[in-house]
């Protein structure tokens, strides 16, 4: 077999004009995205946050189902990725208050569409099942 058999093929050029032409790089960063919005709990969380909470109790009864440690560990994750600020007020008792940053707020903005196809969707689904049963 020769070495040239062996080398793996060059990637075709990417059509830069299509809407659908994603990059490796852009692959990789579309997935990281996609991974950090749809973990768990992260959008009610963003949600809960762009809905006025601002108190960990207040988030807490925001999420339905999720626990004190896992809304923590996901409120530290989303500071660290700059969706979310946290706020140490000194007072007695020390308060601590969460936000969207603007970068969480645009992704807020981004998963809209997200959840207008999710709908449109879900309504052909229905028509579908209603048309088989």
């Amino acid at each position: 077999m020769s070495p040239t058999a062996l080398a793996p093929a060059s990637p075709a050029p990417a059509n830069h004009n299509s809407p659908h032409a994603i990059d490796d790089a852009e692959c990789r960063l579309f997935r990281e995205a996609a991974e950090l919005a749809g973990r768990k709990w992260t959008a009610a969380i963003l949600l809960a946050l762009a809905r006025g909470a601002e108190r960990f109790s207040e988030l807490h009864a925001s999420v339905d189902g999720i626990s004190d440690r896992l809304l923590a560990a996901r409120l530290r994750e989303l500071e660290t990725q700059g969706l979310v600020t946290r706020t140490v007020i000194p007072s007695t008792p020390v308060q601590i208050r969460y936000a969207l940053t603007d970068s969480g707020a645009e992704l807020i903005a981004i998963l809209q569409p997200l959840v207008r196809w999710a709908k449109r969707s879900e309504k052909r689904s229905e028509k579908r099942q209603a048309l088989s049963g």
